[in-house]
């Protein structure tokens, strides 16, 4: 039986929902695992025309909500510079006009970013487990979604999944969904959109559509602790980053000052298995800590 044509919208931008769940048993995207799915999303948007404006990674499927723009948004500059940014200059050099249009339609593609996201991933995934085989499920699920109040309600729903799922009780202190990653990074490398289908009510600052965002999901979710947020004007206290902030304590490898952290990975040198050396991370809301990450998300094992 033939496919049935995936909805997509040609010539404007136009937002997607799209949902896609793997093919094993259980609950097989663990910790390591998301963090790295996250980091192919996040290093692919930087290639595709995408604006991520929100997602959610659960053990055995993700959520992501991007923003596709045409290619004629962008200039023949502007296609080469992101294709040297990942080839290297030589190979972008190398384009004519006819590989850069192609290139352009391509970068404008929803399927090809999904596409090669799970790729990309399930390549990853095979290789640390020893496996072969298919990990996602074939096609992935895409929703168009219109703009302002729509699009609020679909983002709230996808940050409330870890609540609904009983992993944590505040979307924000689940690390691999939308609202965590505002919380917890403060939005590291502007990774994220802040428009949160908020821009049609008229909300310009970025500060002002978190907050907001915030107050929604949790009068949405009917979440605990209403009540309290409802009295602090749902801003993100100094105490609730420094809470999120302690995960470092569990999650990292090595954590200590600088100078510390520094000298116990020259230690610990050939525990890694990342080629470039490792560098300490400032925690953010923890004065003079720093971190480096787990071996198992290091080494990838």
């Amino acid at each position: 039986m033939a496919r049935i044509a995936r909805l997509k919208v040609r010539g404007e931008p136009a937002v997607y929902h799209v949902i896609s769940r793997t093919t094993l048993e259980g609950f097989v995207l663990g910790d390591v695992e998301k963090e790295h799915l996250l980091g192919v999303i996040k290093r692919l948007s930087g290639f595709y025309f995408a604006e991520v404006l929100g997602f959610c990674l659960m053990g055995n499927h993700f959520h992501l909500v991007v923003r596709m723009y045409p290619d004629s948004n962008y200039s023949e500059e502007e296609v080469r510079e992101r294709y040297d940014r990942r080839y290297g200059e030589e190979k972008a050099a190398a384009l004519g006009d006819r590989q850069m249009r192609d290139l352009g339609k391509k970068m404008a593609d929803l399927s090809e970013y999904i596409k090669e996201v799970k790729q990309d991933f399930s390549r990853y995934y095979n290789k640390v487990h020893r496996k072969k085989g298919y990990f996602w499920s074939e096609r992935f699920k895409s929703v168009i979604v219109e703009n302002g109040e729509t699009l609020v309600n679909c983002l709230a729903y996808i940050d409330l999944n870890p609540v609904r799922a009983g992993l944590v009780k505040r979307p924000e202190d689940y690390r691999w969904c939308s609202l965590g990653y505002h919380v917890q990074t403060r939005n590291k490398g502007r990774f994220l959109s802040l428009d949160f289908g908020l821009w049609e009510f008229g909300i310009k600052s970025a500060k002002e559509r978190l907050r907001n965002f915030r107050r929604f999901v949790y009068e949405k979710g009917e979440l605990e602790g209403i009540e309290k947020e409802r009295r602090r004007g749902f801003e993100v206290g100094k105490a609730d980053r420094f809470l999120l902030r302690t995960r470092y304590f569990t999650d990292s490898g090595i954590i200590g000052s600088k100078g510390y952290v520094s000298s116990l990975y020259l230690a610990f040198k050939d525990h890694y298995a990342a080629k470039r050396d490792k560098i300490p991370k400032r925690i953010i809301g923890l004065e003079g800590v720093y971190s480096l990450k787990r071996l198992a998300e290091a080494s990838g094992v």
